[in-house]
């Protein structure tokens, strides 16, 4: 389990530990990002739709949660799509911990393990209700592009890309 190696969060003691993403923690976030996400969407959720889950990590992928005081308040995934391009997945903070700089410090790391796992391409899917999401990704140099893979389709995802280099 890593330490992250550039955080701008401003919340004390934060840190950023690699996880199983079928852990409680990793579970817990995920099930709160959910209940988000039914209530942001809920023209794309049944009323009985089943909870999401997590899939073990896959080779060259990794789950991160941002802890402080022993509390998961942020998580963020690499999924690779092939070789040189990885998906920044399950991008969520705690209601309770937001604007404090843990998105930013997620995904700064997953930048960092995106570059030394030899990747070359960040790609991303958010909502396009989620604009406090967007506004991240552009500033850290995120493009819009097509939505891509499995959001193809998907009326409301709004997708980037970036790309990383070797460190």
């Amino acid at each position: 389990m890593a330490e992250p190696t550039n955080s701008t969060a401003s919340i004390a003691g934060l840190k950023i530990a690699e996880v199983d993403p079928q852990g409680a923690d990793a579970l817990a976030l995920l099930r709160e990002a959910a209940i988000e996400a039914r209530s942001l969407y809920p023209e794309l959720f049944a009323a009985d739709a089943p909870w999401p889950g997590n899939p073990p990590t896959p080779e060259r992928g990794v789950y991160l949660v941002a802890y402080s005081e022993g509390k998961a308040l942020a998580c963020g995934a690499l999924r690779p799509i092939d070789a040189a391009t990885v998906e920044v997945r399950r991008m969520f903070v705690s209601v309770c911990a937001r604007r404090k700089g843990l998105a930013r410090a997620i995904l700064l790391e997953l930048e960092r393990r995106a570059a030394v796992f030899g990747y070359t391409l960040m790609r991303l899917e958010t909502g396009k209700r989620q604009l406090s999401a967007i506004a991240l990704y552009e500033t850290l140099g995120f493009k819009r592009i097509p939505p891509f893979g499995e959001y193809a389709e998907d009326p409301v995802s709004v997708c980037f890309e970036k790309a990383v280099g070797p460190r």
